[in-house]
């Protein structure tokens, strides 16, 4: 196992991940839930999944983008999200 990796991905998705609407999600979901650790366990799983899918993704891409390519689409995926997200259409 690369370490440096590993702790480099660790920190960027703990990191992007605190505050976001998931979290916020999992808060609301966990305050009106009778059973906290179904929530964890649901939002673990969900996360893996997500995790995998975005990983599986990311070795088929490689094939065939350059990975600086794929950080500008990402980038531009991002922004306009929240282009729509701002203008209402989402």
């Amino acid at each position: 196992m690369d370490w440096k990796i590993f702790f480099a991905t660790f920190s960027a998705i703990f990191l992007a991940e605190l505050g976001d609407k998931t979290q916020l999600a999992n808060l609301c979901m966990a305050a009106k839930s009778k059973s906290w650790i179904s929530v964890v366990l649901a939002s673990i799983a969900a996360f893996s999944l997500v995790t995998l899918i975005t990983v599986l993704l990311g070795g088929v891409f490689k094939k065939f983008l350059n990975p600086e390519h794929i950080r500008y689409i990402a980038a531009a995926l991002f922004i306009g999200v929240g282009l729509l997200m701002l203008l209402g259409k989402i």
